[in-house]
């Protein structure tokens, strides 16, 4: 599903943020990954998506070596994908409904059919009886929850998300843990880089560790 073969990333200035990494995650597993900040966790998130291309090795998704993809491709790579940042990169000059429905109107999805995906999706994350609401008007907890309905409203085998659980209260945390798992019960392969490692461990798989951009454990 996933794997990384004597991976470097490289940035200018001489940094390092991996360094010969080799690793590989199935199909259908959860994964934690974890490491001190700076560990790199946030550049392999990255690297699956082809937001980053790493310097040497390569990086299997689905069968495909997205070290090498044209730039034209990567778009079908990420139909297959779904990819939550700390940044959310949400629209605030759109609805709740229409930020999720982006993804389906850029895939070329048929109004009607993406109408009910993006319902479907809302539902799924408790935001059903918001989607008129503008993003300014949601909680944190539920901008979270927003971020992941777009994220899975393309019905992507991988869902990839960074710190999604950060500066959230205990209890809308937990929320948000019970939906990825909700996700990875129905066969989507996850893998989230967190620091509450505790909230998502009776459901992980397993763990990942960095440490200064190599694999600790």
């Amino acid at each position: 599903m996933i794997r990384f073969e004597q991976v470097d990333k490289r940035y200018p200035g001489g940094i390092t943020a991996l360094a010969d990494l080799t690793l590989s995650i199935e199909s259908g597993e959860m994964v934690i990954l974890s490491g001190h900040s700076g560990a790199g966790k946030s550049t392999l998130l990255k690297l699956i998506p082809a937001i980053e291309r790493p310097t040497q090795g390569m990086v299997i998704v689905n069968g495909q070596n997205v070290s090498a993809l044209k730039r034209a491709a990567v778009p079908y790579l990420r139909r297959n994908l779904g990819v939550i940042f700390q940044d959310q990169k949400l629209l605030y000059d759109r609805s709740v409904f229409n930020n999720v429905m982006l993804p389906l109107a850029i895939a070329g999805v048929p109004p009607r059919d993406a109408g009910r995906r993006v319902r479907a999706a809302l539902d799924k994350v408790g935001l059903l009886d918001r989607e008129k609401a503008m993003p300014v008007a949601l909680s944190g907890g539920e901008q979270q929850r927003l971020a992941i309905a777009r994220a899975v409203v393309a019905r992507p085998s991988i869902l990839v998300a960074d710190e999604p659980t950060a500066h959230l209260d205990d209890d809308t945390a937990r929320d948000i843990v019970a939906v990825f798992r909700s996700f990875n019960q129905v066969g989507v392969t996850v893998l989230v880089a967190t620091h509450h490692e505790a909230l998502f461990a009776p459901n992980m798989t397993r763990r990942i560790t960095l440490s200064h951009g190599r694999l600790a454990q």
